[in-house]
């Protein structure tokens, strides 16, 4: 059984007088233990929403709808109370924010807000709690990690403050770390080394990590499986390797084709997908994609695509996915009629 199992998990907001919005809609996915599983797509698809959900910390407002199952190691978090809820987070399952500098409190110095989770879960109080926290900030990189516990957050680079979220995220060597586009904020430099670090995290405590992220080169660097979302719907699912060799639902195309490449030629251009995320149709009404795909036909449009589970173990939710190479594709019922 995996470690984290969700199943059909949506999101719904809906407001009085306004048409309800269906940030995620029937998303599924698992991530076994020492996996790293990937979120992909562009802002809007539903990535950001759907681990809030998974952590409980949506915020409690009225037309907020939240169900399915997220079954973490046999209990399904979804169904926990506040208190049971604070119990796990942090103690099995941490979380790495996108914008260090409004996750962390302003008002309180570094080595306090990394104490608390050492105090709340682990019972360490005083020198030793002190002691640890200087030891966590410098296993994740932070120099003189003594000094750097008296500092508040506005005197950390960019890069410390996000080193300070993982040293608090590992601190209960959590057995699965969310990270929610851990390196947007930083340059290139800074998120190489980012990675990196929680690549050696992974591999050295066997944490499973849900990496959620629109860049496809931290994808293509640290994720074993990956899930492609668009429409608050898991479009395309399948292993690292073969989705970027041979890609079958056209978005998912569509978001490699417009990565830049360095061996593409002077003056060539890029190959942007078409529209935007708000160019979407209702789920209900056929594939969410169809406005912007390439390689729409009729049978996109009416009922939604059942997701196709393909011999090599991907699945796809797609009518008229990429042609794999050498494959002919089947006729229409037009040009066969």
């Amino acid at each position: 059984m995996a470690l984290l199992e969700v199943e059909d998990l949506s999101v719904t907001f809906a407001r009085r007088g306004q048409r309800a919005v269906h940030a995620v809609d029937g998303v599924s996915f698992s991530v076994d233990a020492g996996e790293v599983v990937g979120l992909v797509g562009e802002s809007g698809c539903g990535k950001s929403v759907t681990s809030l959900a998974i952590m409980g910390l949506l915020p409690k407002q009225p037309g907020l709808r939240v169900g399915g199952k997220a079954v973490f190691d046999g209990t399904d978090l979804l169904q926990l109370d506040d208190r049971s809820r604070r119990d796990i987070r942090g103690r099995d399952i941490a979380m790495i924010f996108q914008d260090p500098l409004s996750s962390l409190n302003p008002v309180i110095p570094i080595g306090l807000q990394v104490t608390e989770v050492l105090t709340r879960h682990r019972g360490m109080k005083g020198e030793a709690a002190a002691k640890e926290a200087a030891a966590l900030l410098d296993r994740v990189g932070i120099p003189d990690p003594k000094r750097r516990l008296k500092e508040y957050p506005h005197q950390l680079s960019g890069g410390m403050r996000q080193r300070a979220l993982i040293a608090m995220a590992v601190a209960c060597q959590p057995r699965l770390l969310i990270a929610d586009e851990p390196t947007t904020a930083l340059d290139v430099t800074i998120q190489a080394q980012i990675l990196e670090l929680l690549k050696e995290l992974v591999r050295d405590s066997g944490t499973a990590l849900l990496m959620i992220t629109h860049d496809l080169g931290v994808v293509a660097g640290m994720v074993d499986t990956v899930n492609v979302l668009y429409g608050g719907r898991v479009v395309e699912t399948a292993r690292r390797r073969p989705l970027f060799r041979q890609p079958r639902h056209p978005y998912t195309v569509g978001l490699l084709g417009s990565v830049p490449r360095l061996d593409a030629g002077r003056g060539e251009k890029l190959n942007p997908i078409a529209g935007s995320v708000r160019d979407l149709l209702p789920w209900p009404d056929g594939c969410a994609f169809a406005p912007r795909c390439a390689r729409r036909i009729d049978e996109c449009v009416g009922e939604p695509p059942e997701l196709v589970h393909a011999h090599d173990g991907r699945s796809y939710r797609c009518v008229n996915p990429e042609p794999l190479p050498g494959m002919v594709p089947a006729p229409r019922e037009e040009e066969t009629a």
